[in-house]
């Protein structure tokens, strides 16, 4: 299998090109020459079932794999038991808009840590994945894959390591590495292949094989700041801030790997997710 690349949501030159709604964007997609495309539900999950069913019978006729990103407000490591339990029903809400478009995955925010400790904001976490999954459970949705987010911002929950602890929870849990998020946070942590590395060797050594090859990944150029980490997400076009995309591209070639990337430029996401494939496959001549 080889690794997809696609948007997040719509680039500008969707507009641009002409196209007005959303239900157009798999043709958009294909012919960008993409595989993929993650379907923003960010602030609230507004699709009707009927909608979902149509989005995903279009993603079929151009070819094009779907995943959908969950609610921003999702709070998994609230100390509060009603959001905890509220951000259960956003995540199925958010799967089962997933399954309506056939999707399989499902980006999820890691959480907060600024009133506790990191230790305890990853166990309230975890316990309210494991209640999310439970519920999927119980309406038929388990085949829908959860996948925490790596996270930007220092105070936030979601380092690699806590990312990979709540992926260890069940093995349908599947990383979303925000390469963009994580190089953030370690202020320009990201800054040769070796990192890379590090990277894709600590999710096989933690959560096998499988998942080391087909995690799900998002990608940009982010700046940020000293005291808080991620700032503004930027386009390829930086030459500051990074992280570069080609040494993890010779990395996935390296390792076989065959992850879902998709970009979240600002307003060049497709473009950008373009430029990622094209060198991709170049390496595999």
């Amino acid at each position: 299998m080889a690794a997809k690349f696609g948007p997040a949501g719509n680039s500008q030159s969707f507009k641009d090109q002409g196209y007005k709604a959303t239900i157009q964007a798999p043709g958009y997609v294909e012919k960008m020459g993409l595989d993929c495309y993650e379907y923003q539900c960010g602030h609230g999950v507004r699709i009707s079932p009927e909608a979902a069913a149509a989005f995903g019978k279009k993603a079929v006729e151009h070819g094009i794999s779907l995943s959908l990103h969950a609610p921003y407000y999702i709070s998994l490591s609230s100390v509060e038991e009603e959001k905890r339990q509220k951000s259960v029903e956003y995540i199925l809400q958010s799967v089962r808009a997933a399954a309506g478009m056939g999707a399989d995955r499902v980006v999820v925010h890691s959480g907060s840590c600024s009133k506790i400790s990191r230790e305890e904001a990853l166990a309230l976490a975890g316990d309210t994945l494991q209640r999310a999954l439970a519920a999927m459970d119980e309406e038929g949705l388990g085949h829908v894959h959860l996948c925490p987010e790596t996270m930007g911002k220092i105070n936030q929950l979601g380092t690699l390591d806590e990312v990979l602890s709540l992926c260890c929870l069940d093995e349908r849990l599947i990383p979303c590495i925000d390469f963009g998020h994580l190089n953030a946070r370690t202020l320009g942590g990201i800054a040769q292949k070796s990192d890379y590395e590090a990277i894709l060797l600590a999710v096989g050594e933690r959560l096998g094989d499988g998942r080391m090859k087909g995690f799900h990944a998002h990608f940009s150029k982010i700046q940020y700041t000293e005291k808080g980490g991620e700032k503004v997400h930027l386009t390829f076009a930086d030459t500051v801030y990074g992280p570069a995309y080609e040494p993890l591209m010779e990395l996935i070639c390296q390792y076989g790997c065959s992850p879902t990337f998709i970009c979240e430029s600002a307003g060049t996401q497709a473009e950008d997710a373009r430029t990622m494939k094209d060198y991709y496959r170049s390496l595999q001549g």
